[in-house]
Formats: structure tokens, C-alpha cells, sequence
């Protein structure tokens, strides 16, 4: 929650005018407390997966020839029912796992300093934590996919994720709950080191949900 009651108060403590993103984002989370603004990341998700993917299921569904040669198994076809289940399944996971997730990692939020007040981020500081975030996400989730892919890691985990042996866009984040939580690790990681703002997280979040939507997509 914002420590200013009006738009003026806090113009005085910075020290100059609001910008346009500072005034809309006062007016939208000055009586919000940063618990609820953190969950909005959840909400954040479930509309990427719902919204992003469906160009590509489209594509799916309706079987355009035209399409087949930017697909990696241009034989290999899922019918609407199937790809249904997997998008339920996902959802299901999202309420039951993700979800309370985001409720008991509220403390861990605030304790490396994830912040909510102004000013907001510039674009560089967003642009430079960014590829900070990148480095690290990329180096951890490669040990720990690799780990995920030894013998007792498929095993008993990861091979839920391969249970669609050809590419899918809803697939992305179809696994077990335990590789949610594990490969998650790795996406949090980089703000854990570096912390942002709430905005910039929610960004990171979106940008990393997307990219494995796309590299899922066949």
C-alpha cells in the first residue's frame, strides 16, 4: 500500500510531478496492499494461457495445410477434445498449486525486497534487470531440467511433461506439481538476487510464461 493519501503528498516527497504510468498507478493500487497486488501474478498467468496460445490452437483445430511446413511434426494432429483436457488440466494445476503457491511465498516476497511504491522503474532499469534475469533463469533451469531428465527425475517427475510427445502451446506448463515448483525456482531466482518492482516482476513473470508458450509450440 502506497504510504501517500493524495497524488499532490506524493509529488511533495519525490520532490516533482507524477508521470502519466506514476498517476495511473497510484490511483489503482494506493489502497492495495502489496498482498493483493503480488497476487495478481497468478490472475496475470491464467490470462496469458487462456488469451496468448490461441492463434496456434486455432491453427490446430482447423487443420490449415498452409501451416504444416513451420511445423516441426506436421503429421501429428491433437483433436479439439484433447486439447481441451490439457487446457483444463493446466487450469486446474494453476488454482491447486500455483495459486497457493503465491499465498504462503508472500513473506519470502517481501523479505528480498520486491517493492510497490514510487517511483516506478525506468525502462532501462527494466530493460538491464531483465537481462540479468535472463542470465540467471537460463543457467538454473538448464541444471535443473537436466536434472529432471536423469533417471529417477523422469521418473518420478518429469515424465508427466512428456506425456504429449508432440508439441503443443497449452503443454508449456503441463506437468507435475513438484516441476512447477522446481523449474519455478529458476524464474524467481533473478529477482530473488536482484530485486524490482512489482510491475517489473509481473513482467518478468509474463515474458517467461510467454517464451515457454512459444518454445512449446511446435
Amino acid at each position: 500500500m502506497l504510504p501517500y493519501r493524495t497524488v499532490l503528498e506524493a509529488e511533495v516527497v519525490l520532490g516533482r510531478n507524477l508521470t502519466v504510468a506514476e498517476t495511473l498507478w497510484f490511483k489503482y493500487s494506493g489502497n492495495m496492499s502489496d498482498f493483493v497486488l503480488y497476487g495478481h501474478n497468478i490472475l496475470i498467468l491464467m490470462l496469458i494461457f487462456s488469451v496468448v496460445p490461441l492463434p496456434m490452437v486455432f491453427v490446430e483445430v482447423k487443420r490449415l495445410a498452409s501451416f504444416d511446413k513451420y511445423k516441426i511434426q506436421p503429421r501429428v494432429r491433437l483433436w479439439p477434445d484433447e486439447i481441451l483436457r490439457c487446457y483444463k488440466d493446466v487450469m486446474r494445476m494453476f488454482l491447486l498449486v500455483v495459486g497457493p503457491l503465491q499465498l504462503v511465498s508472500y513473506p519470502s516476497i517481501k523479505n528480498i525486497g520486491i517493492r510497490t511504491g514510487l517511483p516506478l522503474p525506468s525502462c532501462w532499469e527494466i530493460f538491464s534487470q531483465f537481462a540479468v534475469y535472463i542470465l540467471i533463469e537460463d543457467y538454473t533451469h538448464y541444471w535443473l531440467h537436466r536434472f529432471l531428465h536423469c533417471k529417477w527425475g523422469y521418473e518420478k517427475i518429469h515424465h508427466v511433461h512428456h506425456e504429449y510427445t508432440a508439441p503443443i502451446v497449452l503443454a508449456a506448463p503441463y506437468a507435475h506439481w513438484a516441476e512447477i515448483l522446481i523449474l519455478g525456482f529458476a524464474s524467481f531466482l533473478g529477482p530473488a538476487m536482484v530485486p524490482c518492482h512489482m510491475i517489473t516482476f509481473w513482467l518478468w513473470m509474463a515474458l517467461r510464461h510467454i517464451e515457454a508458450l512459444e518454445v512449446h509450440s511446435g
